[in-house]
């Protein structure tokens, strides 16, 4: 009854919920390698763990986000603004041995930002991401053009060109000048985006093809779908090796042979197994060769 006599603290409650969690989670991501260090049982199980989640974490920190600010299909553009800095990091660290960070960065000020978005929102509804920008920031209303549109896609254009592109400049630059000093072949450092571009085009493919139209009414499907997807693909970078797959699909005279929304369910549970396999052999292998346990940090007998 308490509840129903104030429904706002339903929403405030759910808010302050994923401000709690995300900080949880970014807490325990930045002392695992702390934890590591000092029990002396760092490995590359380890490393290989925290980069694969984190690339599982950039699906549904974007669908929390998408949620918060009633982003509906923008939802997974989200997604993509925060995989392709991190993908292109995860190759950069593959040519240099090193993470290289900025001083401002995503891993850090950026789920920053989030969580206050969070409790931002929390505060002020999540009906302020939906009105006019002019709107909601009545002080910048005198910029002409985008004082009418949505406040959430004003603010994902203000990421793209402000954070995702000087940020993408960075890891390209960064990788050439290994490439050159090594007198290597910079076509080919860039072939190994390949990936993660068939895996990008295939669902935007897919989606332009649809008579579903996937990304504006099931973005969850496709956001969870494609993380899993994504994931598995970091992680054959970090290990480090790629392969590219390519998901097809046939079409008769453009009418589906089955139901689409059945197609993205397997689609889900498709990328699901396949991370789930990789995520349990690799595992597997690294535990033997090293001699160690997953979730222990003491060493099996000789």
């Amino acid at each position: 009854m308490w509840m129903l006599s104030r429904p706002n603290m339903i929403t405030l409650t759910g808010f302050i919920f994923l401000v709690i969690s995300a900080l949880l989670s970014y807490t325990f991501d930045a002392v695992d390698g702390k934890q590591a260090r000092r029990t002396n049982s760092s490995s590359p199980l380890g490393e290989l763990f925290d980069h694969g989640c984190d690339a599982l974490a950039c699906a549904f920190e974007a669908l929390a986000f998408g949620n918060t600010a009633m982003c509906g299909g923008l939802t997974f553009w989200y997604w993509v603004i925060s995989a392709v800095p991190f993908y292109l990091a995860t190759w950069e660290h593959y040519f240099t041995n090193t993470l290289i960070l900025p001083a401002v960065n995503g891993p850090t000020e950026g789920l920053m930002l989030i969580y206050l978005v969070h409790f931002f929102t929390a505060i002020v509804g999540a009906e302020w991401w939906v009105q006019p920008f002019g709107k909601s920031l009545p002080f910048l209303s005198w910029i002409p053009v985008i004082s009418e549109i949505p406040t959430n896609k004003v603010m994902m254009v203000l990421m793209v060109v402000f954070a995702v592109i000087p940020t993408i400049a960075c890891n390209v630059q960064n990788v050439y000048k290994v490439v050159r000093a090594r007198k290597g072949n910079m076509l080919l450092a860039l072939a190994m985006l390949g990936p993660f571009v068939v895996l990008l085009g295939g669902v935007l493919l897919w989606d332009y093809l649809s008579p579903e139209n996937i990304i504006r009414n099931y973005p969850h499907l496709v956001i969870i779908g494609t993380g899993l997807a994504f994931g598995f693909l970091v992680s054959l970078l970090f290990l480090p090796f790629g392969i590219a797959n390519a998901l097809t699909a046939r079409l008769n005279d453009g009418v589906p042979l089955v139901d689409e929304r059945w197609v993205l369910l397997l689609y889900c549970a498709y990328t699901a197994a396949l991370y789930l396999h990789f995520a349990t052999s690799v595992i597997h292998e690294i535990t033997t060769a090293l001699g160690i346990y997953c979730f222990r940090i003491t060493r099996k007998e000789a």
